[in-house]
């Protein structure tokens, strides 16, 4: 018993899939995806951060080495 799988529509487009860009239609929706991603425009949800969660602040100066 053989049944195709249904070819998911392109998540950026709406067009359907094509195996060789999967889950895309194509390399432009592909690497439009990947823009998004590099740019920011996706963001992974989480919990506010802290200045406690921050650690201690270094003064200035404090991370250059000393000249003997």
């Amino acid at each position: 018993m053989s049944s195709a799988a249904k070819p998911s529509a392109c998540p950026v487009c709406g067009k359907p899939a094509e195996e060789a860009f999967a889950p895309f239609c194509s390399r432009r929706c592909a690497d439009i995806d990947l823009g998004r991603w590099l740019k920011g425009g996706y963001v992974i949800p989480g919990r506010p951060e802290d200045d406690a969660d921050k650690g201690p602040a270094t003064p200035p100066g404090k991370d250059e080495p000393s000249e003997s």
